[in-house]
């Protein structure tokens, strides 16, 4: 994954996460996640698994696609 589509990503699940004000650490018990996971994926600095990126978009009530444009 390019950091150009890392970043994209990071903004998105930011802001959702956000507009729900939720913080990192409730975000990851949702999801089963560890929180530095959230904490790294909001910095672009790891790549996603394409299962915990539907897991996140199901979590929003979103399609993938869109976390990533």
């Amino acid at each position: 994954m390019s950091q150009e589509i890392r970043a994209v990503l990071a903004s998105n699940i930011e802001k959702l996460r956000t507009k729900m004000n939720l913080k990192r650490e409730e975000l990851s018990l949702q999801l089963g996640f560890d929180n530095s996971y959230i904490s790294k994926l909001e910095k672009s600095r790891i790549n996603i698994t394409l299962d915990k990126l539907e897991k996140i978009a199901n979590f929003f009530d979103t399609e993938v696609y869109k976390l990533l444009k």
